[in-house]
């Protein structure tokens, strides 16, 4: 018999530590389940030996160093995406692992794989493992992949966390590029007319006020600006820099993100995009967690994380203690306006038939595609109007500098 350390949530989300006899792992899950517990670590005990055995080597647990190259999310996802067809083929996990690691490009990918590999030969669950790199595999990475080991459908489980990366992937993507484009003419907008305010207007507004006694009203306007801009640039560049690091202090302060958060989701047309695609990934989160087999209070804790917005991930905070205390999900979903009305209609019809994880992951396909129709008439919209703007600035520069040139050409006739 041996002794492992567990900590356990209980159906009504409350979680307990204790020690557990067993002869395996296998048996000590089992006995856990039995009890109504679902364990989150499971681990085995080593009491300190009195027979004067140095037993220091195995109860200390081994540390990886932090790998110090670049691993995109990208690759990740890769990586889950092959090991699931790895495991449904059979393959032991280690073996499988380690293959990963042999023909992995980047070397930091390889380092993490090869210890993962080691660390599961010497006895470690794959999840526990996993639990070592905190920034690859996030608690929703790792809660599925101990459920799949507890239910033995590790494979299916691998398969299923891919697609749900695959899919974020995919969305984020797509939120990124409905933005970059309107960001970068507004940038460049900006910067073009600032070099021709500093450093190219005040030699051609030196040659105009020299030629006319009484320049026209937008001339003197653009030349007050260009003066200003050419005499206070330094200013000017440092006052934006030290702007952009005091709101980049700001923002990364807990209250600070929660106001970010907020305001985005009220931006016109864009706040639609942002609330869409969060919504997405909460039901998307949500329904494979629960298909996977985890019970809805863990489900809920864990997408409160991995939102993506701490706005909604306060109102779904609110959702959990509601339906803790014995309320269904759908409830406090439509009293608090999280969705829309007829996404809660069918988070309800889920629950009242049992197949809340299949409509789940239909009011996910809902929300993004609703986000991928926004994002598509936010680029349509925003780029030409932000080109008009751009076009009006410079509209207004060209318009200053020949003003003056037709009453030259007046004056000489």
């Amino acid at each position: 018999m041996a002794s492992f350390r567990y900590n356990a949530r209980k159906s009504d989300g409350l979680t307990v530590d204790g020690i557990i006899e067993a002869t395996d792992r296998g048996e000590a899950l089992s006995a856990l389940s039995e009890r109504g517990l679902f364990a989150s670590r499971l681990e085995l005990f080593l009491e300190e030996r009195r027979t004067g055995e140095d037993s220091s080597a195995s109860s200390v647990p081994v540390r990886h160093p932090i790998p110090t190259g670049r691993i995109r999310r990208k690759e990740i996802t890769t990586f889950t995406r092959q090991m699931a067809a790895l495991l449904e083929a059979t393959i032991p996990i280690p073996a499988a692992l380690g293959g990963l690691g042999e023909e992995e490009e980047n070397g930091s990918l390889r380092q993490v794989l090869g210890e993962l590999s080691s660390s599961v030969r010497r006895g470690e669950s794959f999840s526990e493992a996993l639990q070592r790199y905190p920034h690859l595999f996030p608690p929703l990475y790792v809660s599925m992949v101990e459920v799949g080991e507890e239910a033995g459908a590790l494979d299916k489980v691998m398969s299923d966390l891919a697609d749900l990366l695959e899919q974020e992937d995919e969305v984020r993507s797509e939120v990124l590029g409905a933005v970059a484009y309107p960001c970068f003419v507004l940038a460049f907008g900006m910067l073009t007319t600032f070099i021709l305010l500093v450093f190219i207007m005040p030699s051609l507004f030196g040659m105009l006020e020299g030629m006319l006694a009484v320049l026209p009203a937008p001339t003197r306007i653009l030349l007050a600006v260009s003066e200003f801009s050419q005499k206070y640039w330094l200013g000017i560049v440092a006052a934006v820099a030290g702007g952009g690091l005091l709101v980049r202090w700001y923002l990364l302060t807990p209250r600070g993100a929660f106001a970010w958060d907020r305001f985005r989701l009220h931006l016109p047309l864009l706040g639609r995009v942002f609330r869409a695609a969060s919504l997405g990934r909460f039901a998307r989160t949500l329904g494979t967690l629960v298909r996977s087999g985890v019970s809805l209070i863990p489900a809920l804790q864990i997408v409160e994380n991995t939102v993506g917005n701490r706005y909604i991930a306060q109102s779904i905070a609110r959702v959990t203690e509601e339906t803790r205390s014995g309320d269904s999900l759908a409830a406090p979903l439509r009293r608090l306006g999280l969705f829309p009305a007829p996404m809660v209609q069918m988070i309800s019809v889920g629950e009242e038939t049992g197949r809340l994880d299949t409509m789940l992951l239909r009011v996910a396909g809902l929300q993004e595609r609703q986000m991928r129709r926004l994002s598509s008439t936010l680029i349509s919209l925003l780029g030409p109007a932000l080109i008009l703007v751009v076009g009006a600035i410079i509209g207004f520069v060209v318009i200053s500098l020949l003003l003056p040139i037709f009453q030259m050409s007046q004056a000489f006739r």
